[in-house]
């Protein structure tokens, strides 16, 4: 099925006034954080501000929910976990019921109800050790799913969420992904110090001078040497950079699409790159195939509204893939949104009680 025609939207940014200190900041901080000792002093300088300035400009975000968090972001598969996007379907009367069912897993961290016969979508991951489908197909019958489809990452042309914050991003602008597949490490043997850098990292960094300093003072190093270590877990592809997450509505991203492709599989490589390289993409996947489901390529982008959302789509449709089946798909529910939080006892609790397995690995 491919998208209803919309009219057709100019590539123009909104608005041409220039960016504010504050704007710039708020752009900046989504990027990578240096781990020094007054990071937020470095970001104030490249922005025009002083870091008194920058920190009450954070701090007021943070309190009005526009920010969410700041923490490091891994990869999962370098760690070791196994993850998928899955899709499922419910009856409409029945799709509540499931989705709190599937909340419940502390593996899931993204739950949304989409405008689609396969109503529901989550991701979801699992320790190295711990059976994915299995734990994907104890949900379908634990939640009252019809239909569940594992659609795991099979090549990562892009991934990293960066919102516009200055309202001046032309809709089919470029930008060269900060982190895709040939940066991964698959096999990277984890060691206890990666794992206890984890466990601090993925904390909520507090808005201060010296926002390290717990997680330096807890891993009993200094500054420079978490610094170098974090330098060799971003060499193995663990880790992908600590920054600010804002969440979606409160920034005024209130509006999500994911632009879904029947791209053909020859075609796929050359054609998940060019996605790929618009800015607006903020995740791009080449994904299985299957009976109901011929899409290839997955596309997301995010919009002040529907029209921004769809005209940053069809900017892709009409530069990279005109004439190529193709639907949008967007939330009209979101049920929840996390960020994954690894090594939780939590999960090996779950995976005793639903699947029988000895919580000897916790």
């Amino acid at each position: 099925m491919t998208a209803p025609v919309q009219p057709t939207l100019s590539a123009a940014a909104p608005q041409e006034t220039l960016p504010t200190p504050r704007e710039l900041l708020l752009n900046r901080i989504q990027k990578d954080i240096p781990i020094v000792q007054r990071p937020y002093r470095v970001l104030a300088e490249e922005v025009g501000l002083s870091e008194a300035e920058a920190l009450e400009i954070l701090q007021d975000v943070k309190a009005q929910g526009v920010l969410r968090q700041v923490s490091a972001i891994f990869d999962t598969r370098t760690l070791g976990y196994q993850s998928s996007l899955v899709a499922a379907v419910y009856d409409e009367d029945q799709l509540d019921a499931g989705a709190e069912v599937i909340n419940g897993h502390p593996g899931v961290s993204h739950n949304y109800r989409r405008n689609h016969s396969f109503n529901l979508w989550y991701t979801i991951a699992v320790p190295p050790e711990s059976d994915l489908e299995a734990h994907v197909q104890r949900l379908h019958e634990l939640s009252g799913a019809k239909l569940t489809r594992l659609m795991p990452t099979l090549h990562l042309y892009k991934i990293g969420v960066e919102f516009d914050m200055t309202g001046t991003e032309a809709w089919n602008a470029k930008s060269a992904p900060q982190y895709t597949s040939e940066q991964r490490n698959i096999g990277y043997a984890v060691t206890d110090l990666d794992k206890r850098f984890v466990v601090e990292f993925q904390k909520d960094l507090p808005l201060t001078e010296e926002p390290y300093a717990q997680a330096c003072e807890a891993l009993g190093l200094s500054i420079d040497e978490v610094a170098a270590h974090a330098e060799k877990m971003k060499a193995a592809g663990a880790l992908r950079r600590v920054s600010a997450v804002f969440r979606h509505q409160s920034a005024g991203f209130r509006f999500n699409a994911m632009g879904v492709w029947a791209v053909p599989q020859a075609d796929v490589q050359e054609v998940g790159q060019q996605m790929a390289g618009f800015k607006a993409v903020s995740h791009c996947y080449l994904r299985p195939t299957y009976p109901e489901w011929p899409y290839t390529i997955f596309t997301m982008v995010h919009g002040r509204s529907k029209e921004e959302a769809f005209g940053k789509i069809q900017a892709i449709e009409q530069e990279v893939a005109p004439g190529i089946a193709h639907d949008i798909l967007y939330s009209t529910k979101e049920f929840k949104k996390i960020r994954l939080e690894f090594y939780r006892p939590e999960f090996y609790e779950w995976e005793q009680r639903e699947l029988g397995i000895p919580a000897a690995n916790a």
